[in-house]
């Protein structure tokens, strides 16, 4: 990398005087925990989710385990998760004690693969974890039309996917429950955050209960919970960053078209967007044809950041890999394993200029004659 320009990130959190100020105003007001902060927050939120009620938790694993757990899903029953996230997808099925049934990906979304969800239920199936990955909407549509003839729970990991939407419908605002990710290099972020979305007030009402030591009346113990409560510093800086998810989406949105458009290596596959989705590029992935490792080498090298978004699929990492050997369980994921070996994520975010823009078109383009 030459000392003419700066190295740009692949990922750039936003913490400005509106996010200082806020938190400093909760601090200063001594109400830091579960406060008024927290249920603005929450209600603000609904307006992204058609009204749905939202509950606001300490992360987006939090808000995935939480909602397994107030659907009653547990010991005995099968959840269905892509391989292809992060591990906490999965993690949240197995902290409830349920089995992670892993199925393949659509190649060009990177999401669930509808087909290979229905091939895959069985009686013991309980729920359908779609994930909307790099800011795509998985294909709700049909996965909502299995779910239905099967009466299964889908829970949607929306945790990178803030303002996404699937033929004028939010993700979040699909299934039995959605879930949120305010961790700080979402596409918004409160620092450290999750929340929940769903239509059912009693599943709610189970949540908020599950997120406060099974309380809802201070010492009135209803069910066994736990502490997984959002701060009113956290909630307010995501108020900050909420009204800014609008202008930021439609940047990443403008960034990607025109990565897209000027990006013509023969060996970079571009990012597509299914119809009627709207994408909001929480990631831009590409997929390098040939020596992926060498590629991020000249990237880093031409002062891009870059990064692999996931390296490993869930079913080979050891907590999953182990005992599936031990049992004699296999799992054929073809499209997951070829994303997993080509996928690489360049920079996208809101902080970018032209000069970036142009600057990352040009490193990948070389590529073609360098790789």
């Amino acid at each position: 990398m030459t000392d003419a320009h700066a190295f740009i990130p692949a990922a750039k959190p936003v913490i400005d005087e509106a996010e200082i100020e806020a938190a400093v105003r909760v601090l200063r007001s001594g109400r830091v925990v579960q406060g008024p902060e927290v249920a603005a927050f929450e209600e603000e939120f609904s307006e992204l989710v058609e009204g749905r009620h939202c509950v606001a938790v300490n992360s987006g694993t939090s808000a995935l385990h939480l909602t397994l757990l107030g659907l009653g899903i547990g010991p005995g029953d099968e959840v269905i998760v892509p391989s292809f996230s992060f591990a906490a997808s999965a993690n949240a099925v197995r902290l409830v004690g349920a089995d992670v049934v892993f199925v393949d990906i659509e190649a060009d979304s990177y999401c669930l693969d509808p087909a290979a969800v229905e091939a895959a239920i069985t009686p013991r199936t309980a729920a359908i974890m779609p994930v909307h990955l790099y800011g795509h909407p998985a294909a709700m549509d049909r996965i909502m039309a299995i779910a239905q003839q099967h009466d299964l729970a889908v829970v949607e990991d929306a945790c990178q996917a803030h303002a996404a939407a699937l033929n004028g419908t939010p993700v979040g605002a699909f299934g039995a429950a959605g879930t949120f990710s305010f961790y700080p290099t979402k596409n918004m972020h409160s620092l450290e955050g999750g929340m929940v979305t769903t239509a059912d007030a009693q599943l709610a009402r189970t949540l908020r209960l599950l997120r406060n030591q099974g309380m809802e009346q201070r010492y009135a113990n209803e069910i066994v919970g736990a502490n997984v409560r959002m701060t009113d510093v956290s909630a307010a800086v995501g108020r900050v960053q909420l009204t800014k998810l609008a202008g930021w989406t439609e940047q990443r949105n403008a960034n990607a078209a025109y990565l897209t458009e000027h990006i013509s290596a023969a060996n970079v596959v571009t990012p597509t967007t299914a119809e009627g989705a709207r994408h909001i590029f929480h990631q831009y992935t590409v997929r390098i044809l040939g020596d992926r490792d060498a590629a991020m080498a000249k990237l880093t090298e031409a002062g891009v950041g870059n990064a692999v978004y996931y390296p490993t699929p869930i079913h080979r990492l050891k907590p999953y890999w182990e005992p599936d050997q031990k049992a004699g369980r296999t799992w054929d994921l073809p499209e997951t394993e070829r994303a997993a070996a080509e996928v690489v994520s360049l920079p996208v975010h809101p902080a970018l200029t032209r000069e970036d823009l142009d600057r990352i078109v040009t490193a990948v383009n070389a590529l073609r004659e360098q790789l």
